[in-house]
């Protein structure tokens, strides 16, 4: 697991695994939500094959 990066003033102590909860991801399929965790092999894939991107304005 990736050790948790800190803000510059955040005075928290970190947590121990047994105090960590698991983030569940949901994104977007076909014009509904639904967590990444129920997805099956090949739409797994694909999930992890998608890149973020900027567009440019339309002009």
């Amino acid at each position: 697991m990736t050790p948790p990066t800190r803000l510059p003033g955040q005075d928290a102590a970190p947590l121990n695994d047994e105090q960590r909860t698991r983030c569940e991801i949901w994104t977007r399929v076909m014009g509904y939500h639904r967590p990444v965790q129920s997805f099956n092999i090949g739409k797994r894939g694909e999930f992890d094959e998608r890149v973020c991107f900027s567009e440019d304005a339309a002009r």
